[in-house]
């Protein structure tokens, strides 16, 4: 081809914008052809990319949203404990009618916790969230009007269903903003679940110390509890991790582990909540009035180590963090049933919450890295497990008790988390 001869330079000029023709001829084509694609795809797969799609869109604002939904669990999980005498005088029940009521909360979580993942994954973690804290806004009132046996079981029933779904949906949401943000940040989270707890009880302690009704301190707790969620309703997720469609899921491979190791956990936190005053009273002789110092002792320690626990974790590794702090609780349980010097019970009271603290928090964060099965569902069966260890403990620690002593009690406490220390390596996902 001669480059200077008007004619062919024309030729080629033509030649080539067929050529172009064709392409953006074959290119529309393409593109229409993957627009039906797409339309007639199922909605379920846009609904499983989400959390891919979103997780780049993560930042301050969800991670503000996850704190408040912790704050708002603790307060809301607190907020029942002032009410309890005056439902126990309100319905006329003895200790042991008060001890079954109470079981039906625990119920209501048991009941509800399993399903949490699964609709999680189905209708986002904000859905599950928002509607759950409305069942505690409705619930809370209910439980300081109660007069009957079975309407209180039932309110109780209610309002624990809806605890455990906020725990569950909240975790959830926990694992994904931590992902996306690549750095520890569960410990933080849980902190403000314990700041919650002393928020909610001081608030309804504090209305009824100045001589408010019940229903009216609840009825201020929900109030305060809606305004929260609605505050912090714009960062919590419309979606949660895949969960692989089964209502029910039996735990498999590490997620067993993990599970076992939050049974033990929270059973020990559950035997410092209900246990640790007797302790101080019937073995150390400590003044009824004065016994409230053990828990709030353990609550301060646990509350402190939470908020410094995610610079910890990131500096020293879950790992590391999870076997030191296993060794700590286990001393501490050990120390206060060994010694019969009060103070030295307390220390022991002290070093137990700060060893608990983060430990939780890893065992979750290793429940959302693990493969064994899908994170949503990891989170719902370990939740479920903690949370019988919540419902076992008082009663198996009563037995040993009766059976031996209360110290013996503390002590294999203290054994049991020896063994969470040794299983530290857990906390790197398999």
């Amino acid at each position: 081809m001669n480059p200077l001869d008007p004619n062919e330079i024309s030729a080629s000029s033509a030649a080539r914008n067929d050529a172009a023709l064709e392409r953006s001829a074959q290119a529309d084509s393409a593109q229409k052809h993957s627009a039906q694609e797409r339309a007639a795809a199922p909605a379920a797969t846009d609904a499983a990319s989400a959390p891919a799609a979103s997780s780049s869109t993560i930042g301050a604002r969800e991670r503000l949203s996850t704190r408040i939904a912790f704050f708002v669990a603790g307060v809301a999980m607190a907020a029942w404990a002032p009410l309890v005498p005056y439902a126990k005088a309100r319905t006329g029940v003895d200790e042991g009618t008060l001890g079954l009521l109470l079981l039906a909360l625990g119920a209501g979580s048991i009941v509800a916790m399993p399903l949490t993942g699964a609709l999680a994954a189905r209708y986002g973690c904000r859905k599950l969230i928002l509607l759950a804290g409305a069942a505690v806004c409705a619930c809370l009132p209910l439980l300081a009007y109660c007069a009957t046996v079975p309407s209180l079981a039932l309110a109780l029933f209610g309002f624990g269903a809806a605890i455990g779904t906020i725990d569950v949906a909240i975790n959830i949401q926990a694992v994904i903003v931590e992902k996306a943000s690549g750095r520890a940040l569960m410990s933080g989270f849980h902190g403000f679940f314990s700041v919650g707890g002393i928020a909610g009880a001081g608030l309804v302690g504090g209305l009824l110390w100045l001589q408010a009704a019940p229903p009216t301190a609840a009825l201020a707790a929900a109030v305060a509890l809606a305004i929260l969620l609605l505050a912090g309703s714009q960062g919590l997720l419309r979606y949660g991790e895949e969960s692989g469609g089964s209502m029910f899921v039996l735990p498999r491979g590490a997620v067993v582990l993990i599970g076992a190791l939050c049974f033990v956990v929270f059973l020990a936190e559950g035997a410092m909540l209900d246990w640790s005053a007797l302790l101080l009273v019937s073995a150390r002789g400590v003044e009824s009035s004065a016994a409230g110092i053990g828990y709030a002792a353990f609550a301060l320690a646990m509350t402190v180590g939470r908020f410094n626990g995610d610079r910890i974790v990131q500096r020293f590794g879950p790992r590391r963090v999870q076997a030191i702090g296993g060794a700590c609780a286990a001393a501490g349980f050990l120390l206060a049933a060994a010694l019969p010097s009060p103070l030295a019970t307390l220390l022991g009271f002290v070093l137990v919450g700060l060893g608990c603290s983060n430990i939780v928090p890893i065992l979750f964060s290793a429940a959302g890295q693990q493969r064994a099965m899908p994170a949503a569902a990891a989170i719902s069966a370990i939740s479920t497990l903690g949370y019988a260890g919540i419902l076992a403990g008082p009663a198996a620690i009563g037995a040993i008790a009766r059976i031996s002593s209360l110290p013996l009690a503390f002590g294999l406490l203290g054994l049991g988390l020896v063994a969470v220390a040794a299983s530290a390596r857990i906390a790197r996902a398999a």
